[in-house]
């Protein structure tokens, strides 16, 4: 693959400095997680943000949680047919093959995804209704979020879009039968949060009062 590069300096001295450091002192741990296989007890469906650390928000370490990332968190609802479904064989993996305990969708606060679709719907990014948008398509499983929205003014619509898009998520995964029957048997936990980047904050979502508490 002729296009392929060597990696830029500042990653290479920061992967050198972990093994010499992080690593070193952390040996027999990487070699048992090498030898046992992964044993984790929950998957996190997050977004691709940068700025979301999923490890941290949860003083997680290797090998505890099975993580997938997406544009938006979304999780799109079960369908056959077509070749390429990311998100939906993690899914079916870690239900399936790895029989986690815990499913957790898990949002965030100035989420350009989400804010993408609320400009498509809205009528303000043409650029995202065009057929050969990647982002657009991705993002029309969270159209029906924005139908759902309240009123008020764009901010606090979008920040209802970034829950909301967290509700779609739950309920488009029980529409895969290894999930509800894992589920429906008492062997998996579904979860929806939404992390308040600048804040720091996490919400859960309660599904007796369709809203978001504070955790």
């Amino acid at each position: 693959m002729e296009h392929a590069r060597p990696l830029p300096d500042y990653l290479v001295r920061r992967y050198h400095g972990w093994k010499a450091t992080g690593y070193e002192k952390n040996k027999g741990w990487y070699l048992q997680l090498a030898e046992d296989g992964q044993h984790p007890r929950a998957m996190v469906v997050s977004c691709c943000d940068s700025r979301v650390h999923v490890t941290s928000i949860f003083g997680a370490d290797q090998g505890e949680f099975f993580i997938h990332r997406n544009i938006a968190n979304l999780i799109p609802p079960a369908e056959t047919g077509g070749n390429h479904h990311g998100t939906s064989a993690a899914v079916e993996y870690a239900v399936t093959a790895l029989k986690v305990s815990h499913l957790i969708v898990l949002g965030h606060s100035s989420c350009g995804g989400v804010k993408g679709c609320y400009d498509m719907c809205s009528g303000n990014a043409p650029e995202l209704e065009s057929k050969d948008s990647y982002v657009g398509r991705w993002m029309d499983i969270l159209r029906p979020g924005f139908e759902k929205l309240g009123e008020g003014d764009d901010e606090s619509r979008v920040r209802q879009l970034e829950r909301e898009c967290v509700v779609i998520s739950l309920e488009n995964l029980m529409t895969f039968p290894h999930v509800k029957s894992a589920v429906e048997a008492g062997r998996l936990s579904l979860h929806g949060l939404w992390h308040d980047i600048g804040a720091g904050d996490l919400e859960a979502y309660d599904p007796a009062s369709g809203a978001f508490r504070p955790v």
